[in-house]
């Protein structure tokens, strides 16, 4: 079925919960931290050496339904199979210093985030999980910075909560210069259900839909949302702090979204305009996003509340 927008703002998540927030577990594995909630798992911070970098998957709603694609982590017959380097939540970049921290082409080209000492974990209300990764290009050349990562994952009634923080480090003794690219950014990529082809709506904050309608324009969050099996979506919000706020989306019709602030030329097809960020040696550039994933539907006013909420943060 088709979800139409006038399907989608009719419908409502309901109020905030007003009981307390169910207890998160966590528990350390091989290379990875699972965040649980009784015997479900809710999320896995996933750092292992197999993949370049790391990644918060699966990502679920409340109800236990998983709506992140499963390759190529966990496959499922029939999905797409496309983009390895597309899973769950992450953040990277297809330009720093010239090297490729996004697409994971091969391992003679593409650099990777390798964790540097400890991570992070804690249990409770909210689940925290952490730590800083280290800026490896490829062919062993000497590391470019670094780049603290910080999920903190909570269930608020319908709503899985996912706060994301990201401390860019130029603490190698030269600068970091993100180059102007639309592969980019904070990431997430969805099950095949919230294709546009398939009937998935993606909208934005100024109240815009379909791919061709948000893809590179600026926004304070975007929604891909369905219908199927009694509704379910994901919203990314950017935090007015940002760089660039409210920034602009590598939103595409095959489930990804991504909050990328460094692409305006690569948006807008024009190379006379450069969206790239130089961050000087010694600084550190932060950004924050907040990912929504929830059961049913979310209209405009509610996702606006949760946007004031993580904007008072």
């Amino acid at each position: 079925m088709t979800i139409t927008r006038r399907t989608l703002l009719a419908a409502s998540t309901g109020a905030m919960s007003v009981k307390s927030a169910p207890k998160l577990d966590v528990a350390t594995g091989d290379g990875e931290v699972s965040i649980s909630s009784g015997e479900r798992t809710v999320a896995r911070f996933v750092h292992h050496g197999k993949w370049d970098k790391p990644f918060l998957y699966p990502l679920t709603t409340p109800s236990g339904r998983t709506i992140s694609r499963g390759f190529p982590v966990e496959p499922r017959p029939g999905e797409t199979a496309d983009h390895k380097w597309h899973r769950g939540l992450w953040f990277g970049h297809g330009a720093i210093n010239g090297q490729d921290f996004w697409r994971e082409v091969s391992a003679e080209k593409a650099g990777r985030m390798v964790l540097d000492g400890k991570l992070r974990a804690s249990g409770g209300a909210t689940a925290t999980v952490g730590g800083r990764f280290v800026l490896q290009p490829p062919q062993g050349a000497p590391p470019l910075g670094s780049v603290d990562q910080e999920y903190a994952v909570s269930l608020d009634g319908p709503r899985t909560v996912v706060r994301a923080a990201f401390a860019v480090h130029a603490d190698r003794g030269a600068a970091l210069i993100f180059a102007d690219s639309d592969d980019g950014g904070f990431g997430l990529r969805l099950s095949d259900d919230f294709r546009q082809d398939r009937g998935a709506l993606l909208r934005n904050s100024g109240g815009l839909e379909t791919t061709e309608r948000i893809w590179g324009k600026s926004a304070r969050w975007v929604q891909y949302a369905v219908e199927k099996d009694g509704g379910a979506g994901a919203v990314l919000l950017d935090h007015p702090a940002n760089l660039r706020h409210p920034t602009q989306w590598h939103a595409r019709p095959y489930s990804l979204c991504a909050a990328n602030p460094f692409a305006a030329g690569s948006f807008a097809k024009d190379k006379t305009i450069d969206g790239g960020h130089t961050l000087p040696a010694g600084q550190t550039l932060r950004l924050r996003y907040q990912v929504l994933l929830y059961d049913g539907a979310m209209n405009d006013s509610e996702i606006e509340m949760q946007f004031r909420h993580f904007a008072a943060m």
